[in-house]
């Protein structure tokens, strides 16, 4: 989130400790812990079984976090369904956590899956408060959002989420990744963000077209300016800077939406999320039983460590997370197991390796 928050899997942030005191007397200090003054990345508590609600109220101003929230674990249902159910042997594990000061997470992660090496999709709901360049770091504006706070002043926040990340065991089924998200400041400011992308290691044109096709009937539906400006804010974020390159052939994202009703913002983003099963699992049924040799193994194997490339430098929703005293394993759900970086590979001119090159150099049209 990943502009993908998101992943958004974090939680409430981590605080800088205090530099100890220096002894009052020689031979008579006793060594201490810094104290804690607030949430870190390691002091999520694991219970049994997710409440109702990670949501504080849900009156005033918290009736949009409250539905935000059901909308998008209803979604993690039937996402985790369908792809179990496609999948045939896998099984999400799911791990339940909270924090002390508010919020917590859902993660699910499917590892050793039939058709998925590794398949995960995490919701978070997160309180606590933020440096200014943190929450410039999730979002495009950044600076807009910390308005009228003085210089060094942390941001009180809440962040909702969800994030998924899938990679298919064939190299002919692409990976994808999705994140949608809701962020509010105390101060009554309000955004929501999000995406579907798609990262296949070989060019199957049919199955771009309808994995853009389908997004691109809902932005129709909502605004007809949203997918050729969603599509293109893909390609631009989703970019390898230092490879020249983009992760994969792009879908939408978007972010700092907030120019039109909460209601219209919330319910596109719900039709987004609801549109993965439709947009992504039909290419790997038809993809997840084709024949592929080692060296197609080995190409998928490199798009992957691309993949992490973008992930560990570039990501927003990583950076946020990291800054923000995240749940790390939530955080870095989105890796590979398996990944392969080869020293100076060039495609060989006229492969299919070399023909999607050309595509994640020079993003193209789908629909």
């Amino acid at each position: 989130m990943a502009r993908r928050l998101l992943a958004l899997a974090v939680s409430a942030t981590a605080l800088q400790a205090p530099h100890a005191k220096a002894p009052t007397a020689p031979l008579q200090a006793t060594a201490t812990a810094p104290a804690k003054t607030g949430p870190t990345w390691d002091d999520h508590v694991a219970i049994p079984e997710a409440p109702d609600t990670m949501v504080k109220g849900v009156e005033g101003n918290d009736s949009m976090r409250r539905k935000f929230e059901q909308m998008l674990r209803e979604a993690q249902n039937k996402i985790c369904s369908a792809v179990e159910e496609l999948d045939g042997e896998g099984t999400f594990r799911q791990d339940v956590w909270e924090r002390e000061n508010g919020g917590g997470g859902i993660s699910r992660v499917m590892a050793g899956g039939k058709v998925w090496e590794k398949a995960g999709c995490s919701l978070s709901v997160v309180y606590g408060s933020m440096p200014q360049e943190a929450l410039a770091s999730a979002t495009e504006r950044g600076v807009d959002r910390a308005k009228g706070m003085e210089p060094g002043e942390r941001v009180p926040f809440f962040a909702c989420g969800l994030s998924s990340v899938m990679h298919p065991r064939n190299p002919m089924a692409p990976t994808m990744h999705f994140n949608y998200r809701y962020f509010e400041t105390d101060g009554g400011v309000w955004w929501f963000g999000g995406g579907t992308d798609i990262t296949p290691a070989y060019l199957f044109e049919e199955d771009m077209a309808h994995f853009h096709g389908t997004y691109k009937d809902i932005c129709d539906k909502h605004d007809p300016e949203y997918y050729a400006k969603f599509k293109k804010w893909a390609d631009d974020y989703f970019l390898i800077k230092h490879r020249g390159e983009t992760r994969g052939l792009g879908g939408i994202f978007f972010d700092d939406q907030n120019n039109k009703s909460p209601d219209e913002h919330y319910a596109f983003s719900k039709e987004c999320v609801n549109a993965v099963t439709d947009a992504y699992l039909p290419i790997v049924a038809k993809r997840k039983d084709a024949p592929f040799t080692e060296q197609e193994k080995e190409w998928q194997l490199m798009r992957r460590g691309r993949y992490v490339e973008f992930n560990l430098v570039y990501d927003r929703g990583t950076v946020f997370g990291l800054k923000t005293g995240g749940r790390i394993e939530s955080i870095l759900m989105s890796l590979p197991e398996t990944a392969r970086w080869e020293y100076d590979h060039t495609p060989a001119e006229g492969s299919r390796e070399a023909e999607i090159l050309k595509c994640f150099k020079t993003p193209r049209e789908w629909v």
